[in-house]
């Protein structure tokens, strides 16, 4: 069993009937009743979720910390789905692979999911044990996006290529592209890798595409993954919007 904690995570978690919702827990003491709580209530009570009043210590015992704002929610384990049920003609899928912060991969799901991505593709066994951290730096897009778990990144590159995506790497090597050059429109299957493990050369050859992020300066320091994502993620859609 996970814990989602606070109302961004909760509702999304709602919304994406991404997982089992075992039960919703309310601080009794210290909550404000607004428009998100009532939001909750009435969706949970959709779902036949229970939601029970307690009392605020008994939430402090169970979060990670205090930021809940008196509102967790004891969830199972998230739901994935067939690698064949993200291929769509408007798709925009992205694998994060080898993001060891769950902060980072948070921040980067934030990102992709406010550029329009349809779906994200991780490995098997990827990361319920950071279920808590990885919805809230997500702002709940880990709920809200539709998941596929594959064994390696070549299982991605083959089922989704064979389904007419085209298939894009980002790394720095000296054959990529530009990003800001590169073909980007949707259908489209993007890899980014994490900031420490690099991506091996057969990875590398399975791709359409290998692009890179131009810097304004030569000895400008890589960008992390998360900020790296979200410029990937946008430029993807500032070609999808100008095709």
């Amino acid at each position: 069993m996970a814990l989602l904690e606070g109302h961004v995570s909760v509702e999304a978690a709602l919304r994406g009937r991404s997982r089992p919702l075992h039960r919703i827990l309310v601080s009794r003491d210290g909550i404000r009743a607004d428009r998100a709580l009532a939001r909750i209530e009435a969706m949970a009570a959709d779902h036949g979720v229970a939601v029970e009043r307690v009392a605020r210590a008994e939430i402090d015992a169970l979060a990670s910390g205090r930021s809940h704002g008196g509102l967790v929610a004891e969830v199972g384990e998230r739901s994935l789905i067939p690698i064949e049920s993200l291929v769509a003609e408007d798709a925009f899928v992205v694998m994060l692979d080898g993001v060891e912060d769950p902060y980072n991969l948070g921040s980067a799901l934030r990102s992709l999911y406010a550029a329009g991505a349809s779906g994200l593709v991780i490995r098997e066994r990827g990361w319920d044990s950071a279920t808590t951290v990885i919805a809230r730096a997500s702002a709940g897009a880990s709920e809200l996006l539709p998941v596929a778990a594959v064994a390696d990144p070549s299982d991605a590159f083959a089922a989704l290529g064979a389904a007419g995506l085209r298939t894009v790497v980002a790394a720095e090597r000296s054959d990529a592209v530009s990003l800001f050059e590169a073909p980007l429109s949707p259908p489209l299957f993007v890899l980014i890798g994490g900031e420490r493990r690099g991506m091996s050369r057969a990875v590398l050859d399975q791709a359409e595409v290998v692009v890179r992020i131009p810097y304004a300066r030569p000895r400008a320091v890589s960008l992390g993954t998360a900020a790296a994502a979200a410029v990937i993620g946008f430029e993807v859609e500032r070609q999808r919007l100008n095709r």
